[in-house]
């Protein structure tokens, strides 16, 4: 695959603007690296243009998404809708356009014997790194999702299925979407690299501060292996759904030290 160098700075650009506007919030500064890399697009090869339009397309969206923890109602559905739209609508327009490029595929062909592996070593890994970062680094972290003061079966299974949804929409995005495209007009390599990058900060953006981004970003390039040796989502989207259970505890575990109690 050849990567003219003006399509490459397009790219980095994109990078640039992804950090600069969703979660640092640098208007200015990231809109003037948006707009030089849509300018660049202009020496892009037509399939090269088209696609990453799409992606700085969605980061444009993301980046006046209300994006962060509350869990009421009306966050609830503003939310669902930048979220679904950076989802459905790229796949819409690919679809249209060029099909077969996005593949949407979530059963795995064939044994999988590595991914399988790490599959099951993401359990105690999610656990270690997790309890690390929440209890050993960032302490207060777990405030970034507020509880009611009083416990709840109402106030847990929100926190459960607000998880649990993003944790989804992550994997269809970051992974399917985002990384979906790049690996069409990059190397793997770098694909990977970039996809990461939006990644990380959309979750730094959402909740994941402090170190975050040293725990995030190595997460999202082994999601993206993951995908690239599975072909399809069904490993990401399964590592993606442990993690968030640990997740789910530390939080609960956080607001309530008896929440064990109310379990069922």
């Amino acid at each position: 695959m050849i990567v003219r160098r003006t399509e490459y700075t397009s790219v980095v650009l994109f990078c640039i603007a992804t950090v600069l506007l969703v979660p640092l919030e640098w208007y200015w500064a990231g809109a003037v690296a948006w707009i030089a890399s849509v300018v660049l697009l202009k020496w892009a090869k037509p399939e090269f243009r088209l696609r990453l339009g799409i992606l700085l397309g969605c980061i444009a969206l993301l980046a006046i998404a209300p994006i962060h923890t509350d869990r009421d109602n009306a966050h609830f559905f503003q939310l669902s809708f930048f979220l679904g739209s950076v989802v459905l609508v790229p796949a819409l327009l690919m679809h249209k356009l060029q099909p077969g490029v996005l593949d949407w595929r979530f059963w795995p062909r064939g044994r999988q014997g590595l991914v399988i592996f790490y599959t099951f070593l993401s359990i105690p890994l999610a656990w270690v790194v997790l309890r690390w970062y929440f209890y050993q680094v960032n302490l207060d972290l777990p405030t970034h999702w507020p509880m009611p003061e009083v416990f709840s079966q109402e106030g847990k299974w929100r926190l459960i299925m607000g998880i649990n949804c993003v944790g989804i929409w992550d994997e269809l995005f970051f992974v399917n979407v985002v990384y979906g495209i790049l690996r069409t007009i990059l190397p793997q390599r770098h694909a990977n690299l970039a996809q990461a990058v939006v990644y990380t900060s959309v979750l730094y953006d959402m909740a994941f501060t402090g170190i975050g981004p040293l725990i995030i970003y190595p997460f999202a390039l082994t999601q993206g292996n993951m995908y690239e040796r599975s072909k399809c989502l069904f490993y990401v989207l399964i590592v993606h759904l442990i993690v968030d259970a640990f997740l789910v505890e530390a939080i609960l575990e956080y607001h309530y030290p008896e929440w064990g109690l109310h379990l069922f």
